[in-house]
């Protein structure tokens, strides 16, 4: 993760200039103060999505408890939600565009089925059965593949190197 992290600083600066550039064509093709009415329009939806979809997580993470089901799955949805609705309460077209694209179902569905992957990848298989319910496994028919024989140990005599270490007789 940590390595990672060194991508961010370079990675914002590019948005950032992304996000200058895409206000600038659309100002020239709209009109500015369209452009800024635009940005404007797009944050307020943001910040009143932000509310709904933060509600909305919360009822569903505590009737996933009170029912005794995982809640992962409205973990994740509502998770994937608020980040919509963060990035289109953040001022900017190309934020708002995206956010708004989280908020529509089969790209909410998508993006959740990402982030579930994502979560199982890097907790303990305990702790996601916990969150999302036992793993459906997909079992495929056909002749079974054969097992690679083993490869028995080397045979070395006394004194003689292994990959960098010595065989002492009498250990």
């Amino acid at each position: 993760m940590r390595r990672g992290l060194k991508y961010v600083p370079p990675a914002l600066l590019l948005l950032a200039l992304l996000e200058l550039a895409v206000f600038v064509l659309v100002g020239r093709g709209i009109g500015f103060g369209f452009a800024v009415l635009l940005v404007f329009a797009a944050s307020l939806l943001g910040l009143v999505l932000l509310r709904r979809e933060g509600m909305r997580a919360w009822r569903g993470f505590r009737a996933a408890v009170e029912s005794r089901q995982p809640p992962g799955q409205q973990v994740t949805d509502g998770l994937v939600g608020l980040l919509g609705a963060l990035l289109l309460a953040l001022p900017g077209l190309v934020s708002g565009l995206v956010g708004l694209l989280l908020l529509v179902p089969p790209v909410r569905r998508l993006a959740r089925a990402g982030v579930r992957r994502a979560t199982e990848r890097r907790v303990s298989s305990m702790v996601a059965g916990d969150l999302f319910g036992p793993r459906r496994v997909r079992v495929r028919r056909g002749a079974p593949q054969p097992a690679p024989a083993p490869q028995p140990p080397p045979v070395t005599e006394p004194g003689r190197a292994i990959e960098g270490e010595i065989v002492e007789p009498g250990r």
